[in-house]
Formats: C-alpha cells, structure tokens, sequence
C-alpha cells in the first residue's frame, strides 16, 4: 500500500510540473529578433556619429583658416573663401548619396513603421532550448525517482523473500528432522554451512536437501516465491495474483514400488501435464473430474491403472483434500519421470532416461499474502500427508493383471520409440563404422609394410564387391 501511495504521489508531482512548464511557456513570448534589432539602431547610431564627428571636423579647419589669413591680402582672403566654398561643396557631395532617390531603387522613402498597410510578416514561436529554470527538468526527475523507487523495491523484495524462506524452515525444521537423517545438506563441510541450510537459487527460489530415511532416497524441497524483487512482476502481482509455492521431489526406491503413473492436479495445473509433462501425455492423457473419487471441485484425476487410484485416494487423502484444497496444486506419482517432452526435431537417439518419483505442489500463501499462523499450521499438515504417502506407495502392490499392463504399456512405447527412431539410429551406425574404417585405413597408412597395406586394400576391394553384388533371397524347400 506504501508503494502504491509513493507511485501516485509522483504522478501528482510530475502532472503539476508539466502543467506549469506549459503555463509559463504560453504566457513568455519573447521577441526573438530583438537582438537584431538592438543590432540596427546601434549601426544607425554609430553612423550618424561618425557623420557629424567628421562635420565638425571640417569647421573646425575652417575656423582656423579664417584666422590665420586676417592679416593677408584681400585677393587671398578671396582666394580663401572661394576654397573654403569648395571644401563645403565637397563635404555636402559626399554624403549626398543618402538623399538621392536614384540611389536606392524600388524602395520608397516612408517609414515603413509608419505604413498604414498590414504587415506580413509572421513570427514563429520558438521553444527555448536553453531554460534556467528547474521544473524544466520534469522529465529527467521522474526517470530519477522511477529508478529510486525500483531499488527500494528490489531491495526490499530480496529481503521479504528471504524472511519468507527463513521462517519456513524454522516452522518445518523439527518435522524433517524427525523424517531424514540429514537435513539441508549444502555440499559443504559442517564447520562451513553452520546453520546455513538453505540454498540460495536466485532472489525469489531456495531449496533444501534431505536424504536418509526408509522407502526413498532423497527429498528436494524448492520454495518458488514470487519475484518482489522486480517492480514489474509486482504490478502484474497486482493485477493477476499468484502463489508462493512449495515444490517437494522425492526420489523414491527402485524396488519398493511398483510401476505406474498418477496424477491429481487443479484444472490449470493437469492442462499443463498433459501438454507438456512426458509420463502423463505417454500413459494417461485423459482426464477425469475429481467429484467421481469424493475430490472438491476443480481437481481432476489422472491415472494409468484403474486400481491405483482408489488405493492412493482412499479417506485421509481425500479428507486433506477436502480440508486444504486451496493449500493443495497437485500430486504426481511415476515410474517413467523424465521431465517435460523432448521435440520431434532433437534427434534423440536413446530413450530419456526416467525416475521413480512422488511430486507434491503446496502452495505457501495464497494470492501472495504473507503466510500466518494458520496457513502455517496447514502446511506442516500437508507436510506430515507426503510422508504418509511415501509410507503408502511402499505398502501398495499392483494385481497381476495391473502389472501385466503396466508392463505391455511401457513395452509399446519402447517399441514406438525404436520404430520412430530406426532410420536416424540406422545412419548414426553407418556413419559410426565409416568413421571406424577411416581410422583404421589412416592407421595402415602411416606403417611402412606394403604388405600389410596391400591386404587391406585387398579386403576393402572384397568388401565393396560384396556390397554392390544383387541380393538374392533363398527359398527353403519342404522334402515329401
């Protein structure tokens, strides 16, 4: 709720900041040629001065030559005034070119200022590129804070989920060590795992080993939490709620149970088997709803053999289910695991290689709510069914009839496999052996005894004639 608060807090602030930017954009019209202007009157000024400096030049030598010819003659005082005249003739030819019309054609001698027509001349409005202002920067604040607040959020989703997976563990601990020798076996040395029994996967996935108890081999326990690490997870949280989940594999012994496949699954999650898990598309790809075996609904039931399904549902299961159906996303149980199908296109040559498994999906909070006491308590419940379940499946034996199936099943599919696979398997032969012959004629080769070469080029002749002779088939004929 914080977070939301924060993100339309910003909001606010950043509408408010561009609603002013626009505001004072539209009431600031600056006059853009004013520098031009300004430019104009300075160079009309400095020409106007320049004009009366060098006018007043010219009296001044005037002035001077008047007084200094007082005391000449009156033919050079004549002589005197009659230059004079000329200088002041040539001053005023000088800068007659400033009222002569001819001079500047095609323009006329109003003021254009001054001009009564409407003026034509239109003024873009520019936007200022170059703003001292501080709300200018709207934009590059909002990047600021969103990037803040993607940290804040990273930082305190890795620390939630690591509360989550801690507290876990600590509410489970005591019944794991009751069911398994060793618990939360890092690979490490004891003195250096310590009380660190958790393995980190990444920010949102831990996982926790344990091995050595009666009917099973070992047990992978992965705590799948939601990614509150990542901003954009957490708004699509919001939008689409999802759990934290609690994915318990145990490997089971090979000679303690018999081989079939069982699923139960919630709608969502069976649509996934049968789709993409490889035992369940292979031996039981129908689905059957869960009301028929006394399941709540939205379960469906998934089976190979018919018998099995009674004798794993019997009345605790169906009661947990029926008590903690939420808490509950499916229960797989195969003899043939080996993961998700492989594509048409791998060129798999061997079949994958399968496990004897129990897989159980709990589901830690639901729509992401933090877990409390009671979903707590619930869990260590469902804990406590796994192992009622591994006991179980050691117990159950198929009838004749139920492993006489199971084994025609498995046995068909083998043969699918082989006859889907015979001419890639056919060619890696052929390529094996010629890849066998090349080695082996390098290897003579590289001898220095002609003997020997001239036998294998003998034999290799042999062999070739042999290949391309017609194949004749033989008919066995029945003595009278």
């Amino acid at each position: 709720m914080k977070l939301w608060l924060v993100i339309i807090h910003i909001i606010l602030v950043g509408t408010n900041l561009w609603a002013t930017a626009h505001y004072n954009e539209e009431l600031t019209e600056d006059n853009e040629f004013a520098e031009f202007e300004d430019f104009e009157d300075e160079k009309s000024a400095a020409a106007s001065e320049k004009f009366s400096s060098e006018k007043k030049n010219i009296n001044n030598n005037n002035n001077i030559n008047n007084n200094d010819n007082d005391n000449d003659d009156n033919n050079q005082v004549d002589e005197y005034e009659e230059d004079d005249t000329l200088v002041e003739d040539d001053v005023d030819s000088e800068f007659d070119h400033f009222q002569d019309e001819e001079e500047f054609e095609g323009l006329e001698n109003k003021n254009p200022g001054k001009s009564d027509e409407p003026s034509t001349l239109t003024i873009t409005k520019v936007p200022l590129h170059l703003r001292a202002r501080w709300d200018s920067y709207y934009l590059e604040i909002l990047m600021v804070a969103g990037l803040i607040i993607y940290f804040i959020n990273y930082f305190t989703g890795c620390s939630k989920n690591c509360r989550i997976a801690e507290s876990w563990f600590a509410e489970h601990r005591k019944i794991l060590q009751d069911n398994f020798s060793l618990v939360g076996d890092t690979g490490k040395s004891i003195e250096e795992s310590s009380e660190s029994y958790l393995v980190k996967e990444s920010e949102s996935q831990y996982s926790i080993y344990c091995s050595g108890r009666v009917g099973c081999d070992s047990l992978l326990i992965e705590l799948k939490l939601l990614k509150r690490q990542d901003l954009i997870n957490v708004i699509a949280q919001i939008l689409r709620p999802q759990n934290d989940q609690t994915h318990l594999k145990i490997e089971l012994a090979k000679d303690e149970t018999d081989n079939f496949v069982f699923a139960v699954a919630t709608k969502r999650t069976a649509v996934h088997f049968i789709r993409d898990i490889a035992d369940i598309a292979t031996y039981c790809p129908d689905k059957r709803p869960g009301e028929k075996f006394g399941l709540p609904m939205g379960f469906y039931v998934m089976s190979e053999i018919a018998e099995a399904t009674p004798a794993i549902l019997d009345t605790r299961v169906v009661a947990a289910f029926n008590k903690y159906s939420q808490f509950i996303d499916y229960i797989h149980v195969s003899d043939q695991y080996s993961g998700t199908k492989q594509q048409e296109d791998s060129g798999a040559l061997t079949m994958p290689e399968v496990k004897r498994v129990l897989l159980i999906g709990l589901n830690i909070s639901i729509k992401g709510k933090v877990p409390n006491a009671e979903s707590v308590e619930k869990m260590r419940a469902l804990l406590q069914l796994t192992f009622y379940l591994v006991d179980k499946l050691r117990r159950f034996k198929l009838s004749k009839e139920g492993k006489s199936k199971a084994d025609k099943n498995r046995q068909k599919v083998e043969e699918a496999f082989l006859k889907t696979t015979h001419a890639a398997r056919a060619e890696a032969a052929a390529a094996k052996r010629e890849e066998k012959r090349r080695q082996e004629k390098e290897r003579i080769l590289q001898e220095e005894d002609p003997d020997k070469q001239r036998k294998w080029e003998e034999k290799e002749q042999k062999r070739l004639a042999k290949k391309r002779a017609p194949r004749m088939k033989q008919l066995k004929v029945k003595a009278l």
